[in-house]
């Protein structure tokens, strides 16, 4: 039986919340990975350089066995979105998963499928998760199977949750494959990737970077 995963797409979106996942996900010959949006055609990422495309609109959309919601700066407009979160709403009624990556997790807990839950995302916004009312945690992947939800982290996280779908999906196994497919063995040759790991030096040196990258988009 096919799986059917769908990634909505929009305009400031991080690439990699949404290409790891596919990247995991298309792996496995039985799995569909739909990229969908409000209209057709690309979408810019975060920081302009990029445009990911969209295959199909989200109003024809009703079902999804897997919504897969990336983040990125662009997830600020989802929030405001009532259309959007209330479609995320109607799919998740009928998914197996509905799963975040990074900021993702801010328009799961808009869309209100975290009240009260724990939920992880990229660390910059986890004070705004909590105001969203998830019950925020710096996990890196956080599953809650008996609600049908799991968020993952910042970024690279994504493959990680993917790859754990995959085992939910399937089977141990096939997630192995997946991860050799792929060459998933981090060996990073620095060791900053979480804010414990990384202290404030680098954490400023991080904003500093961030901010300089988003002056230049704008």
């Amino acid at each position: 039986m096919t799986t059917t995963v769908v990634i909505p797409l929009f305009d400031g979106i991080t690439a990699l919340d949404a290409i790891g996942p596919y990247e995991v996900l298309h792996q496995v010959p039985d799995i569909d990975v739909v990229f969908a949006g409000k209209q057709l055609g690309p979408v810019r990422c975060d920081h302009g350089m990029l445009g990911l495309l969209v295959d199909r609109p989200i109003a024809e959309i009703e079902h999804a066995d897997v919504l897969l919601v990336p983040g990125g700066p662009g997830t600020r407009d989802c929030l405001a979105d009532n259309e959007f979160r209330a479609w995320v709403r109607d799919i998740h009624r009928m998914t197996q998963f509905t799963t975040s990556v990074c900021s993702g997790s801010l328009v799961l807990a808009a869309a209100g499928l975290l009240d009260g839950l724990p939920a992880t995302s990229h660390y910059s916004v986890l004070q705004l998760l909590g105001e969203l009312g998830a019950a925020p945690t710096t996990q890196r992947v956080v599953e809650l199977l008996p609600h049908r939800v799991i968020t993952a982290a910042g970024v690279s996280s994504g493959i990680d949750m993917a790859l754990r779908l995959v085992e939910l999906l399937r089977d141990a196994d096939t997630a192995r494959a997946a991860q050799l497919i792929i060459e998933h063995d981090p060996q990073p040759p620095v060791d900053a990737g979480s804010p414990e790991k990384a202290g404030p030096r680098i954490l400023e040196r991080a904003a500093s970077m961030g901010a300089q990258r988003a002056s230049q988009a704008s």
